[in-house]
């Protein structure tokens, strides 16, 4: 049923000053996790460091590493149990909302009460805000957001931002610069193909459903859009979101072919194979680009910032990990997700390939000399938006009328207008039947 990895070790004495001289992780030595990963650039990264972590600890794990996507299915059904297999889960940002509000996740807050338990050298404040906002907090601002009184359900792992890559030795030849602005990238992106016949503009998302949705929503953001106003009112049909459909309509027309059924995974290795010259999408792919047995393109790949349309607001998404409120080791679980989002589980992490958590890990000279791109990255996340997509309960649905709407859009020649206008006509049904304007009229 499971990727099975059975690590072997002794844990490590841990000395504490104290009448407490004992190793924190002792109590839970021979234990077995069960944990479940997506498929992902940075949780293959994270594999490759869970025997440390046994050998570290005592503690020993299992991997059900599923499809993200089919992930969710999983979970969906799994966290409904009385027990649960998974003692740990990954969850996609777009989870957060639907966990946190069906009461499935644990509050962190009694774990990191627990001295037994709670690393003081953790730091939680090395943590990048964004993502902490975007993938672990909930129950602030609009219900999904921090504020005072919001919660901790999960921590950032494998969380992202956007970053442009770009085809160098294709850019040098013509002599192109990085796009900094949406009219300047919307310009490259048909001119390339006419200067390198073949070779389409940028590789995007635009599979119908999530994938077009997230395409859509990663220019809205930049050109000044929202898909609520702050009274959830749609706003999505607005100009801004006129100007991010027909952004991504002619991204995908002038991009490589088959371009309307990639993914994340595809788009990336159009670019990475040398089919694009362009990619806009998550950091997570970059330790790709650059392996040479895989890459067609390392070492001839530059990175900018997002570009910018009317303000800079790079996407934030991504995984986080959590513990399941049904979960049988709870404690043990809270130790393992403790240890993987240290100071030194990231860098470890980050030292395989995976994305960063921490501001320090970013900053770290081993991590950057490994990785030179970070530094572009560690810039990026000053510009990285927590709220570029709301994280309510009803957005599944949101999302996914979307997703569908813009493929219509990008494959059938549906009025980028028209097909806006629907989606706002059908969110507010949507929202009006969960009740988000109860209170509209309360003075």
């Amino acid at each position: 049923m499971f990727t099975k990895w059975k690590l072997t070790g002794t844990a490590i004495a841990v000395a504490i000053a104290g009448a407490a001289n004992a190793n924190p992780y002792e109590p839970y030595a021979g234990t077995t996790l069960v944990v479940n990963f997506p498929a992902h650039p940075h949780y293959d990264a994270a594999i490759e460091v869970l025997d440390q972590f046994t050998e570290e600890t005592g503690i020993e794990v299992e991997v059900d590493q599923l499809q993200y996507l089919k992930m969710r299915e999983r979970q969906t059904l799994e966290l409904t149990k009385d027990e649960g297999d998974y003692d740990l889960i990954s969850y996609v940002v777009f989870s957060k909302g639907d966990y946190v509000y069906a009461d499935q996740l644990e509050n962190l807050a009694r774990y990191f009460m627990n001295p037994a338990l709670a690393d003081p050298t953790y730091d939680q404040a090395d943590l990048i805000n964004g993502y902490v906002q975007n993938i672990g907090v909930a129950g602030g601002e609009k219900g999904y957001l921090p504020g005072q009184l919001g919660s901790a359900f999960g921590v950032p792992f494998g969380s992202e931002t956007s970053v442009l890559a770009y085809n160098t030795e294709i850019f040098e030849k013509h002599g192109l610069e990085a796009p900094e602005t949406y009219d300047e990238l919307l310009e490259l992106a048909c001119q390339i193909p006419e200067l390198e016949p073949g070779v389409g503009g940028m590789a995007s998302r635009a599979a119908s459903g999530h994938q077009a949705s997230h395409a859509f929503l990663l220019h809205l953001a930049p050109l000044g859009g929202r898909v609520f106003d702050d009274n959830w009112e749609p706003r999505i049909n607005d100009e801004a979101g006129l100007q991010a459909a027909n952004a991504l309509k002619t991204i995908v027309d002038c991009g490589p072919e088959g371009g309307t059924t990639f993914g994340p995974s595809e788009a990336a290795a159009a670019f990475r194979q040398g089919q694009a010259a362009m990619f806009l999408d998550s950091i997570a792919f970059a330790a790709g680009f650059e392996d040479p047995s895989q890459s067609t393109v390392a070492g001839k790949v530059g990175y900018a910032l997002h570009p910018m349309g009317v303000q800079r607001a790079s996407q934030t998404g991504g995984f986080g990990i959590g513990i399941p409120k049904n979960a049988q080791n709870k404690e043990a679980a809270f130790l393992l997700l403790q240890w993987l989002t240290s100071k030194h589980g990231d860098k470890l992490v980050a030292m395989q390939g995976g994305n960063p958590s921490r501001f320090s890990t970013y900053a770290d000279p081993e991590v950057q000399a490994a990785f030179p791109y970070s530094e572009t990255f560690g810039e990026a996340l000053k510009y990285a938006d927590p709220d570029w997509r709301p994280i309510i309960p009803v957005w599944g649905g949101i999302n996914a009328d979307i997703g569908t709407t813009m493929s219509q859009v990008l494959t059938e020649g549906l009025d980028p207008q028209e097909a806006l206008d629907g989606v706002a006509e059908r969110a507010r049904a949507t929202m009006e039947e969960a009740g988000y304007y109860t209170w509209a009229d309360k003075e």
